[in-house]
């Protein structure tokens, strides 16, 4: 049987994934599952999400017990993280605009301290600042490039926070596959790193895919969001920084304590 394989319908996650789900390299049948990354943290509660894509603040919130992480078709990097914003230059406060409580965007302004957050899709948030309905905005995605075109301030950009604090890359996403599936994994694991690596020797292959799925993205803001979040990490996720994450979130009183003994890498 094919195995539900949900990811989301950024330009990133579309060209990575484009010769996995294709059957353009090795490996077992996927049936595509695109939405919304919070979207997509919800689902991965439920049985439905087999193979998923999920951030690595949801899965500290309680998913390590029905999940375990691949290294391959994650998401992390220097320089990739969370940016705030607002109409102009202030300190973060107010009403602030967040992409989801599940996502590592919600967590990394934690290090900020506690806001009146307002949740909403990510690609609602810089209306929402523009409009005045919230008066920061943490956005993600193709978020990085967008916001000073659109005329919003850049206030925090919370990656950078991350990394001095840790020294390490900001891990924001990976590759989960359920537990009772867990024999399946290092096929999965080995024909998504394939994948990747097809797409990086062939990325003019899945530009129709990607940009059936970019929405209103622009190409050269698509080849930029690709540019940035598809990386040597998406090859290999670095488990030290995922490792520190769920663990700096569990300390912090962020995630439940988590059982032990489960690994947390397949």
């Amino acid at each position: 049987m094919p195995l539900n394989f949900a990811f989301s319908p950024c330009p990133n996650d579309t060209f990575a994934f484009h010769a996995a789900v294709h059957r353009l390299v090795p490996g077992p049948d996927f049936t595509p599952h695109l939405d919304d990354i919070e979207a997509l943290n919800i689902r991965a509660a439920t049985a439905a999400a087999e193979v998923t894509k999920v951030s690595i603040a949801a899965y500290g919130h309680g998913l390590s017990d029905r999940l375990i992480l691949l290294r391959a078709g994650g998401a992390a990097g220097f320089g990739v993280g969370p940016i705030v914003v607002a109409k102009q230059p202030r300190p973060i406060g107010g009403r602030v605009a967040i992409p989801g409580e599940r996502t590592t965007a919600a967590l990394l302004l934690r290090q900020l301290g506690r806001f009146n957050t307002v949740v909403m899709r990510f690609d609602q948030i810089e209306d929402a600042v523009l409009r005045g309905d919230v008066d920061c905005g943490v956005l993600i995605h193709e978020g990085r490039f967008t916001y000073e075109a659109r005329g919003l301030t850049l206030i925090e950009d919370l990656g950078s926070v991350w990394e001095e604090r840790m020294r390490a890359p900001l891990p924001l996403a990976a590759i989960a596959i359920r537990r009772d599936l867990a024999h399946l994994a290092p096929q999965v694991d080995a024909a998504l790193k394939a994948s990747v690596e097809y797409a990086f020797a062939n990325p003019s292959e899945s530009a129709d895919y990607v940009a059936a799925h970019a929405q209103e993205m622009g190409p050269g803001v698509t080849r930029r969001h690709i540019e940035l979040y598809v990386n040597d990490y998406t090859v290999a996720l670095d488990a030290t920084a995922v490792m520190g994450m769920l663990e700096w979130g569990e300390r912090e009183g962020f995630f439940p304590p988590v059982d032990k003994s489960l690994p947390i890498f397949a």
